[in-house]
């Protein structure tokens, strides 16, 4: 599937670089690559506000949908309607459900039937894929 905002791997970098984006984010997002557990910086975050797409800013979680699912990732029980695609990841020999920004194609995470709310989600994500906006007054 060809995602809305398509651009090369040098200019993903560039735009990467000129956010200040966390270190690895290039690799997590474009290729897939996973953070280490309790590394992120939104692991422990609790602001109120959205998480956004590092790498084209949609909006993807409020911050009301977060909680400590004790994983070392950031975890979220519900997405903003239509803006996470989901792929089926067959890697590591295990089959599990890999979620993108349905507007670049950026990796975000993955998601799993296990969440401790009613959507019954675990949306996993890795913090470098995402970029905190507090609320606007």
């Amino acid at each position: 599937m060809t995602e809305p905002v398509q651009k090369t791997e040098a200019e993903w970098k560039a735009l990467l670089a000129e956010k200040g984006a966390e270190r690895g984010a290039f690799e997590i997002t474009r290729h897939a690559a996973t953070e280490r557990p309790f590394t992120g910086k939104y692991e422990a975050h609790w602001a109120d506000g959205t998480y956004h797409c590092i790498c084209c800013g949609t909006k993807l979680f409020e911050s009301n949908t977060k909680f400590d699912a004790g994983c070392g990732w950031p975890s979220f029980s519900e997405a903003v309607p239509g803006a996470i695609r989901n792929i089926v990841d067959r890697s590591h020999g295990m089959v599990r459900t890999e979620n993108v920004c349905a507007n670049c194609g950026a990796h975000l995470g993955h998601v799993f039937p296990d969440g401790p709310t009613d959507t019954g989600l675990r949306y996993c994500m890795n913090s470098a894929s995402l970029d905190f906006k507090p609320p606007t007054e």
